[in-house]
């Protein structure tokens, strides 16, 4: 039988001096060779990026036209509506603008879309809603690039329209004011990787310059680490220097509401936060408003500067993310029930499954639990009339936005990235569409015999690494993956915790010291005291002892 665990090539003595240049463990430094690093320069400003090496903005095209048009604006006392997209990405880059525009003495109102009333981006009704408060200017962020006719709407009306947004460019020119999209053909700006926070932070800084030197921009970073983390943008080049300094804001932030939200998603300031409190304790919260309703609460906590109502808002958010969750299990256990009735419990290619009443905002998270569960892409469809909604999730390498060109004539509508993609189509049209899928998918190999990759292996010349050594990798996420590592340890203690037991917390013995590890959602009977086991996972600090602790978060777990 092929070894479960496959490790990633390791150089001891390489990586043993280049620890000693920079202060830090073996362990480290060989995670710091996988991730590029050819020498200590390199390793040094990777572990410290500094937002002084951020790529001049002067090559963004459209960048100093729309800068110019806010800027008279404000000087005019025009109103200007800043209209954002319903995820944490859009909704921080509008609170982003915002924030800026009234520091400088504007007049400007904030909105984002609703994806029960228009839907996604800068839909008739949204833009309805914008010109219904007589602005001047509109500034549209994460959205806009492909809403043409929108936009030559309002131009009609005689609004100008600034566009800001990161998503794929249409051929066909934009009627805007401003374009500014660094996937634009045109634009010079070298780093394509940033999310509309960080977009719209580039436009605050330079409308600072304009106006207001006092006013200090880093403290929208931790709004742009946020929107960046959330929006799963590569955290490499500029957003590594944008989200590390944005994760120390945030720390400190002095934000009523999200010093709320953090007290309850038991986030603890003043430790160090890292990429992984973003992604799995505080976006999931902010978005959850606009999974089930209307996502202006999530951009009203933001705003909020009163602590007693930013904390009756956070506490909103709190309940709201309690009942996706709750409506989230639901429907992952029904999709995983359609998918063993349909497809088996090995597919061989991607599966569609569908639900009458399936609730829309949890289907993209339903469906990636399906690609976790099954290792194929995966399509969750909601319907209650004619036509069904839904969303899909895919593996690396397999490009899910191409499998949908290729089942177009099935479809009435779709669109997104390689990765996540959402699609409208005639319920009665789903079957006709499942079979073009799995045509679409069929050659995928099969994952479920695929060994875990793996950085390092604990033991020998490799010791657990430092707790500060792990932060110092951090912003970690996509594009920088959080390093997994093997460990042979001996189990000292096992018991079931969290709602009937579904949870493992192990005591380990890793060679001659002790450690905790969380294993979520194990399945099969806990592992005896005494007995030898492999855990993989990721390292990081324990939340709950502090200090110089450290846990392990158990992906897989072997007996050894």
């Amino acid at each position: 039988m092929s070894d479960p665990v496959r490790l990633r090539p390791v150089d001891p003595a390489r990586a043993a001096a280049l620890g000693r240049e920079l202060g830090l463990g073996a362990t480290i430094a060989q995670v710091l060779l996988h991730r590029g690093a050819a020498d200590a320069a390199s390793a040094s400003a990777f572990l410290a990026p500094k937002l002084r090496d951020l790529s001049d903005p002067q090559s963004m095209c459209g960048l100093e036209a729309a800068v110019e048009r806010i800027a008279s604006a404000i000087e005019r006392r025009e109103r200007i509506v800043v209209f954002g997209d319903y995820d944490v990405d859009g909704t921080t880059s509008a609170a982003i603008l915002a924030l800026a525009i009234e520091a400088f003495g504007g007049e400007v109102r904030a909105l984002v879309a609703n994806r029960f009333e228009g839907g996604y981006g800068l839909s008739e009704l949204a833009l309805d809603r914008c010109l219904s408060l007589s602005p001047a200017l509109l500034v549209t962020c994460d959205c806009g690039s492909s809403d043409h006719e929108r936009v030559e709407r309002a131009r009609a009306r005689g609004v100008d329209v600034i566009v800001i947004d990161h998503h794929l460019v249409p051929e066909e020119p934009l009627p805007a004011f401003a374009f500014l999209n660094p996937h634009k053909p045109s634009c010079g700006f070298p780093y394509k990787g940033l999310a509309s926070a960080g977009l719209a932070f580039v436009v605050a800084a330079r409308l600072r310059h304009r106006f207001a030197p006092s006013f200090d921009v880093k403290d929208l970073l931790d709004l742009v680490a946020l929107g960046t983390i959330a929006d799963v943008a590569p955290l490499d080049g500029d957003n590594r220097r944008l989200v590390r300094a944005g994760l120390e804001q945030l720390d400190k932030t002095a934000r009523p509401g999200l010093k709320a939200l953090m007290k309850l998603a038991g986030v603890r300031p003043g430790r160090g936060l890292g990429g992984r409190d973003v992604a799995f304790r505080l976006a999931p919260r902010l978005n959850a408003a606009g999974r089930l309703g209307d996502p202006s609460v999530t951009l009203a906590l933001l705003l909020e500067r009163d602590e007693l109502r930013a904390r009756a808002r956070a506490e909103d958010i709190e309940a709201k993310n309690k009942k996706r969750r709750e409506i989230e299990a639901e429907v992952t256990k029904e999709a995983i029930e359609a998918v063993r009735r349909i497809y088996g419990e090995r597919p061989t290619h991607g599966v569609v499954v569908d639900g009458k009443g399936w609730h829309p905002g949890v289907l993209g998270i339903t469906a990636a639990r399906l690609v976790e569960r099954f290792g194929v892409p995966a399509v969750v469809l909601g319907h209650e009339g004619d036509e069904a909604t839904g969303s899909g999730r895919t593996l690396d390498g397999f490009d899910l936005h191409a499998a949908f060109v290729r089942s177009a004539v099935e479809l009435l509508r779709f669109g997104g990235h390689a990765s996540a993609a959402g699609l409208t189509l005639r319920v009665d049209r789903i079957e006709a569409f499942r079979a073009l899928f799995a045509d679409a998918t069929r050659e995928l190999p099969r994952t479920g015999a695929r060994p875990i990759d793996v950085d390092v292996e604990i033991g020998g010349a490799f010791d657990l690494p430092r707790v500060d050594e792990l932060r110092a990798l951090e912003p970690v996420g996509e594009g920088n993956p959080a390093p997994r590592f093997s460990l042979p340890s001996v189990v000292e203690e096992a018991k079931p915790v969290g709602e009937g037991g579904a949870h493992l917390k192990l005591r380990l013995r890793v060679g001659r010291r002790f450690l905790s590890a969380f294993v979520p959602n194990h399945e099969g009977p806990a592992p005896t005291p005494g007995a030898r086991v492999r855990a993989v996972g990721e390292l990081g600090p324990d939340a709950y002892r502090g200090g110089d602790a450290i846990e392990l978060s158990v992906q897989r777990l072997f007996a050894d």
